[in-house]
């Protein structure tokens, strides 16, 4: 399944435009097998007689389980009718276009409208394909993701901020919302690390691609020489579940829990209260920070969910050691381990090692465009697999 492609021809073609339809018809034809929609309109009509049902809240968390499938599927068929209906109409807008040509008298302001109509399905059928990529269990789930500097010095926490803005605005384009729990500054500028949630339908799935070391060179605003400096950050994830107690149990007995005020540069991006918390899980070592929420008492709350969330991929990724594992690759952050690098100067470019895709808008890329890295990565996770 190869990604859409830009309509091309004249605004005033309306031969150029017909195999471009009949390409994206073809298209949304294979989205209905491969997504089987018509099992879901089947599975739609047993949740909304469910969801109709007037006992469905006696059992509350069964209720919440049938209404969030119910949204997403409903979310899912009226999606997939738009674009056939809008599919239809530039069918008949494509005949008018071609009647007017063999008659002589083209209607350009038709032919632009066509044109316009099929960037706007091309791109819509696109994000369609791509959801398609998701086959994880945990795909749908909001994610749990973690900033860290690696080797640079301060260029390296000046560049884990960065990767936090990035993040936070590409999040900002989807209409996701990002839930910054924890920032630790750097000891002169940037961050040392980052804790946040981004909550959104594919959270997870999109920001698993993201998953390791990320490399950045550029003429360093640090260095008084103003030489060009090489430094590291990496980003990890893991899924964002509300109720992990059927994976793992944690006993307090194998915990530290410190309290803290959060404060110092990091405090830009998180509220400052007197009751930041810090959890260790001894056993493993993990360490979560929480200190976003109004008490001590929400901190600790939400610190144990994202502690739950890392014990729950920990032990998932154990269970399937003789694959690949859930937490993707541990490498060090530092050299040879990067799966992106951003160059700055000499020349502009990013490019990701893995998937082979690169741009040299670098300005875009670092304010939150990268959806193309995403779903290359995606594309070559899948075909891995097959």
């Amino acid at each position: 399944m190869a990604p859409p492609e830009p309509p091309g021809g004249s605004p005033g073609g309306g031969q150029a435009e017909g195999p471009e339809l009949d390409e994206l018809e073809a298209r949304l034809d294979e989205a209905r097998r491969y997504l089987r929609i018509e099992e879901r309109r089947d599975r739609l009509a047993e949740l909304e007689d469910q969801a109709a049902r007037p006992g469905l809240w006696d059992d509350a968390e069964r209720a919440r389980a049938v209404t969030t499938e119910l949204g997403r599927l409903t979310d899912d068929v009226q999606r997939f009718d738009a674009l056939a209906s809008e599919l239809a109409d530039a069918r008949v807008l494509s005949e008018l276009v071609e009647e007017a040509e063999s008659s002589g008298t083209p209607d350009e302001g038709l032919a632009k409208e066509l044109a316009a109509s099929l960037v706007d399905l091309a791109a819509r059928l696109g994000q369609l394909e791509l959801e398609s990529l998701f086959t994880g269990d945990y795909d749908e789930r909001d994610a749990v993701c973690e900033v860290h500097a690696g080797a640079g010095g301060t260029d390296a926490q000046d560049w884990a901020e960065m990767l936090l803005r990035m993040y936070q605005r590409w999040a900002e384009r989807r209409g996701y919302r990002v839930e910054v729990d924890e920032a630790t500054p750097g000891q002169e500028a940037g961050l040392l690390s980052a804790t946040f949630i981004v909550h959104g339908r594919f959270a997870y799935g999109l920001l698993a691609a993201e998953r390791g070391v990320h490399r950045l060179v550029r003429m360093s605003p640090f260095d008084s020489q103003h030489r060009r400096q090489t430094s590291f950050a990496s980003l990890d994830v893991v899924p964002f579940l509300d109720d992990v107690s059927d994976e793992v149990e944690i006993d307090e007995k194998d915990l530290r829990i410190d309290t803290y005020r959060s404060s110092g540069a990091g405090g830009q991006h998180v509220n400052k209260t007197d009751s930041a918390v810090r959890l260790t899980h001894l056993p493993t070592g993990m360490v979560v920070a929480v200190q976003n929420e109004r008490s001590q008492h929400q901190n600790k709350a939400k610190a144990m969910q994202i502690l739950g969330a890392k014990l729950a991929e920990r032990a998932r990724s154990e269970r399937r050691a003789e694959l690949e594992s859930l937490s993707g690759d541990r490498s060090d952050n530092a050299w040879g381990s990067q799966i992106r690098s951003y160059v700055l100067a000499p020349y502009q470019l990013v490019k990701d090692l893995r998937s082979g895709v690169e741009t040299g808008n670098v300005e875009a890329v670092l304010d939150g465009d990268i959806d193309a890295f995403m779903e290359g990565e995606l594309r070559r996770q899948r075909g891995e697999e097959l």
